[in-house]
């Protein structure tokens, strides 16, 4: 080597690149912006919102904090939302159980064992009612997070409304509803899909007319990066997702801009802060870009994509438990950063098991901390004109729309996942990251370096085996009460929907107002669309 020439510095690795493997080059530059950059930015609250859906973001006002809960009877479920409301939450999420989510009775026999594990078991009207009681719907956001049987817990809910007297037009809140990623990466469907599409078609309607503050698909992206997506598929396929939902609705007669401003979206926030920041600001601007080029919409909130983000419960880890507070902190910090309306927080214990109330407060906390003491409330897309995050954004936004004509030329979302498309890209960057952590490629604190010699875990919240029989008693309890006679003049109803063509939900209301059980409400449906049976993808 010559004198002249320079000496390479010396790197802790041969390669950078992101979680979605975008090569990191180094230090970023004038070079790597996009070009024209400020006319494609626009400002925050103008098309084409990649800098944040509001102009003022959170100096007007926070997002909501949710923190999604749910656990064993609708009565110890209550509890933790009072509980958590006093702690200075804003808003409710649900979780349900298995059961409910499959369109299983608690007294199912496949529902055995798995009632009130992973979220409350509602099983008709009765159950809805102790879930929210003393809980003001009125003043009360609530997002449930419900796919196969959304329709009737939707129902269950607009039901338990007018028990309080609050009217449907009042009640505020969020049904996932988003089967589509049901097919694609989590498995809790019931239907095939066009009969699935049915459902939230109707849904878009009757709430369009009946529910209209209400979100009726949180189209999420969510489920589909803890199945092992990268950041770009998780763009990719949430958005080719929302496409699908809204053709559905158009040949359903809809016009765009009365369900447009009523879509909203669940994104996940993961480790990699700055490709999660660049993320979320690529969404919104291809989002806007579809809904005004694509769908033709002309109101600026049909364009505009709102968006609940979860942090990533797929990257907590049982070993060394405390050290996910710091990974929560930095997934919860890039979602505010990346411009979300909502976010909840996942809590510490969550690789053991159920959250403990202590674990759940923390959570909420680092929201509280984010909010009021770190200062970055207070700025308007602090990442605005940033070389490597706006970098970072048009190349997400390249890669995803790839992806998107990709889905486009095979038929659309349904006729890909049909084929498997989207389930076969997923399972081979699961199996790549999965391959680099071995390797020691991608490290994970505690689990595959920085290993402690002795973990030392924290009590872990553990459902009571008694709640399980208990709600098989209330389920029976509700059959043998009823009024059999309207039991079955609303079952009637729903079947004669079901088999015609009017919109579902009015038969539904009047299913759970006659106190059919959602299992019930979901052997109609399963008569009349059958059940799907999955694709094999390899």
């Amino acid at each position: 080597m010559s004198d002249a020439e320079p000496k390479k510095p010396r790197l802790r690795k041969p390669r950078f690149a992101t979680d979605a493997d975008i090569e990191i080059p180094g230090a970023y530059g004038p070079a790597d912006l996009p070009p024209a950059l400020d006319a494609a930015l626009g400002t925050a609250g103008s098309y084409p919102f990649t800098r944040g859906v509001q102009p003022t973001m959170y100096r007007g006002q926070l997002w909501t904090m949710r923190q999604y809960a749910g656990f064993g009877t609708a009565a110890e479920s209550n509890r933790r939302y009072k509980y958590l409301l006093a702690q200075g939450g804003k808003g409710l999420s649900v979780a349900f159980d298995l059961p409910t989510q499959m369109g299983r009775d608690s007294d199912h026999p496949m529902a055995q064992g798995e009632v009130g594990r992973v979220g409350v078991a509602i099983d008709s009207l009765d159950d809805m009612r102790v879930l929210f009681d003393g809980i003001p719907l009125a003043d009360v956001s609530t997002s449930m997070t419900i796919n196969s049987t959304a329709a009737t817990l939707l129902a269950l809910y607009i039901a338990v409304g007018e028990d309080q007297g609050v009217p449907a037009a009042e009640l505020r809140g969020t049904i996932q509803n988003d089967i589509l990623k049901e097919y694609i990466a989590r498995g809790t469907y019931i239907y095939p899909p066009r009969g699935s599409m049915r459902i939230i078609t109707d849904i878009f309607t009757y709430c369009s007319q009946h529910v209209p503050q209400w979100n009726t698909v949180s189209i999420s992206g969510y489920h589909i990066r803890e199945a092992g997506a990268d950041a770009v598929q998780e763009v990719a396929f949430t958005l080719a997702d929302g496409i699908a939902y809204v053709e559905a609705a158009l040949a359903a007669g809809l016009d765009v801009d009365d369900f447009g401003p009523r879509l909203s979206f669940f994104f996940n926030g993961h480790n990699n802060f700055l490709e999660e920041v660049a993320k979320f600001r690529a969404a919104r601007k291809m989002w806007a870009r579809i809904m005004r080029d694509q769908f033709h919409a002309k109101n600026p909130k049909s364009q505009m994509l709102r968006f609940h983000t979860q942090t990533a419960g797929v990257t907590l880890q049982a070993q060394q438990p405390m050290v996910n507070v710091a990974r929560v902190t930095i997934q919860a910090l890039a979602a505010v950063m990346g411009g979300t309306q909502s976010l909840h927080t996942n809590s510490f214990d969550e690789a053991l098991g159920l959250p403990t109330e202590e674990a759940a407060t923390i959570a909420l906390r680092t929201q509280q901390v984010i909010a009021h003491e770190s200062g970055v409330a207070d700025f308007v897309d602090p990442f605005a004109g940033s070389y490597a995050v706006e970098a970072l954004t048009a190349e997400i936004e390249k890669r995803a729309t790839a992806y998107l004509e990709q889905i486009a030329q095979m038929g659309g979302t349904i006729a890909a996942l049909e084929a498997g498309f989207q389930q076969r890209e997923i399972e081979r960057r699961a199996y790549e990251h999965q391959r680099a952590v071995e390797k020691k490629q991608r490290i994970v604190v505690g689990v595959n370096d920085f290993v402690a010699s002795e973990d030392i875990s924290p009590p872990v919240a553990v459902v009571d085996p008694a709640l399980e029989r208990d709600q098989v008693a209330r389920v029976r309890a509700t059959r043998a009460r009823r009024s059999a006679a309207e039991h079955q003049r609303a079952i009637t109803a729903l079947a004669d929907a079901a088999a015609g063509a009017d919109n579902l939900m009015p038969a539904i209301v009047g299913a759970v107002k006659a106190l059919a059980t959602v299992g019930e409400i979901a052997d109609v449906l399963r008569t009349a669309f059958g059940e799907y049976q999955p694709v094999r993808t390899v």
